[in-house]
């Protein structure tokens, strides 16, 4: 039988076999060879030789036969409305002006299909158009309008949209239509798609998306498979045979390990916020998958930036895709107001209490509900410290971070987007993905280490067109991030182009930066006690016009 044998035994696996005789060892090697091998037989026969139905038989020879046949993917050939056929070329291009949407194919390739503003154009199977019309979508956002067209007629997909875009459903909805044109799931098939998220939170919100786009067809099936819940759940469900998985990758390799689901009918895969993944320590877990998918197969990969490692695992696993970039990628949005506000260490929680008991006898006053914040903070153990503080003023407040259990942060997040709180008091889990809608205020009760993480705590207010606040508290360790973001709203008020390398690179030599810059004030300082008075507090309206980042790091704790 056939086994899924993760990469760290497989060295393991084939000395073992070369100790038997010599007319064995040829024969165990090359079966070794041949089962370890990294393509997509390896994961997928661990599985169907594992779970399948079998027919009983007496006859060796029928043995390969008694796993079920994987049926023939099919790409269906999609095509839009006769209106979006009939659109000019200077017509489509007009269109992507208006949505501001960039679209680069590569060389050679035919050109993109054409952005379509309205989903009844995009000619959606009717059980999909029908949960459209009762989640109240009415029109399609710009990512929607471009990355629904390439996905649905079956290219590969490099998308780039900034944050509240609406890119969930732009991969949810065409990822439904490829399902159902396959044949049927049954028992001990793997599943038709694949959704890798780097967290749980994201995870479970694109997993709702799913199912709100597909609650209207008839025994179609998604399954949600993260760390931190009951992991015999989850077998019983795969092995039952799903539509669609939503995986965080550690988790799904460990179902493929105990072959509790294959690869083998997987036909459409989306690599979400792939930049978070990879900061997140993920790649090999995701090249896992990548490797050993069949060979026909559609892959959409979203990600906030486009650092090197994202271009570079884009044109590995990636068929001549069409990129589809919306608006300032992972920019601040033009709507937030920024606050620095200088303060010693000790000075901070009294400070954060006086600020948000003050909002909430304002919003008392006025007869206004209190806002929702997020108060970002440095580390776990402050996290909790912080919400207890907010409770006992008589706020309520929750703390989520990696150190609560899954159903603790489930709960943090319902109460948060639909009440009783109101205050969320949070690690770096919640910089990124988490999409809650109404946040009207962002308090970094301690600064990131980096530009992009911090604009990514702050992305998390302003959303979707809508205004937001930004208070970040700020000590003399902060200060090297303190000037890059005042040189970022200085430069954009001076109408010039604001850009900052992005990845994991780019991070290092930043913390690099800040720490020379760091050891250079010290020396000064002993050099000349004279301190020099900056200003403490300001306040500015931030239009960043071409800010280019990636994707904030996060505890590596999920998988």
């Amino acid at each position: 039988m056939s086994s899924y044998v993760p990469p760290h035994l497989r060295k393991s696996s084939a000395a073992t076999a070369t100790t038997t005789t010599t007319t064995k060892t040829t024969t165990a090697t090359s079966a070794t060879l041949e089962n370890h091998k990294l393509n997509s037989n390896s994961i997928n026969n661990a599985f169907s030789n594992a779970a399948s139905p079998r027919r009983n038989s007496t006859n060796n020879h029928s043995q390969p036969s008694r796993a079920l046949a994987v049926p023939n993917v099919v790409f269906p050939q999609w095509k839009p409305s006769e209106r979006v056929l009939r659109l000019k070329p200077e017509q489509i291009e007009e269109v992507r002006l208006r949505l501001n949407v960039d679209v680069t194919v590569t060389p050679d390739s035919p050109a993109a299909p054409a952005p379509i503003e309205s989903f009844t154009d995009m000619c959606l199977d009717a059980s999909i158009m029908k949960d459209i019309a009762i989640h109240e979508y009415s029109t399609p956002t710009s990512i929607q309008a471009q990355a629904m067209p390439v996905a649905l007629s079956g290219r590969d997909l490099l998308g780039c949209a900034e944050t509240g875009s609406g890119k969930t459903a732009a991969f949810t909805i065409p990822m439904i239509q490829h399902c159902i044109a396959q044949p049927s799931v049954r028992r001990g098939d793997g599943p038709l798609a694949l959704v890798l998220a780097p967290t749980r939170e994201l995870a479970q919100q694109i997993e709702k998306e799913v199912k709100a786009f597909s609650q209207s067809l008839e025994s179609f099936r998604t399954a949600i498979v993260v760390g931190g819940t009951n992991i015999s759940d989850q077998r019983s469900e795969l092995r039952a045979g799903v539509e669609i998985v939503v995986a965080t990758p550690g988790r799904f390799i460990d179902h493929l390990q105990q072959g509790n689901t294959s690869l083998t009918r997987i036909s459409y895969v989306v690599l979400d916020e792939a930049d978070r993944m990879l900061d997140m320590g993920f790649e090999p877990q995701i090249r896992e998958v990548m490797h050993n998918l069949p060979e026909k197969h559609q892959t959409l990969l979203f990600s906030a930036t486009m650092p090197v490692e994202i271009e570079a695992l884009a044109q590995e696993y990636l068929t001549n895709p069409v990129q589809v970039k919306v608006g300032k990628v992972s920019s601040p949005t033009e709507n937030v107001s920024q606050t620095l506000e200088k303060i010693t260490e000790n000075e901070k929680i009294d400070r954060l209490l006086s600020l948000l008991v003050e909002e909430a006898a304002l919003a008392e006053n006025l007869g206004h509900p209190f806002p929702l914040t997020i108060v970002f903070v440095e580390r776990k153990t402050r996290c909790d410290e912080v919400a207890e503080a907010l409770v006992a003023q008589g706020l309520n407040a929750v703390a989520l971070h990696g150190g609560r259990t899954q159903s603790e942060r489930e709960g943090a997040l319902r109460d948060f987007r639909h009440g009783p709180t109101n205050i969320l008091v949070a690690t770096d889990v919640a910089s990124r993905g988490l999409d809650v809608t109404g946040v009207a205020h962002v308090v970094n009760l301690d600064l990131p280490k980096t530009m992009e993480d911090y604009v990514h705590r702050i992305g998390r207010t302003g959303r979707a067109g809508s205004t937001g606040r930004a208070t970040s508290f700020y000590t003399d360790r902060d200060m090297f991030l303190v000037s890059q973001i005042r040189k970022a709203i200085a430069d954009v008020q001076s109408g010039n182009t604001v850009a900052f390398a992005t990845g994991k690179v780019a991070r290092r030599k930043e913390r690099e930066a800040a720490i020379a810059q760091k050891e250079a004030r010290i020396s000064q300082s002993k050099l000349s006690p004279t301190s020099i008075n900056v200003e403490d507090k300001y306040k500015y309206m931030i239009a960043p016009a071409m800010i280019k980042k990636e994707g904030s790091a996060d505890d590596a704790w999920d998988d």
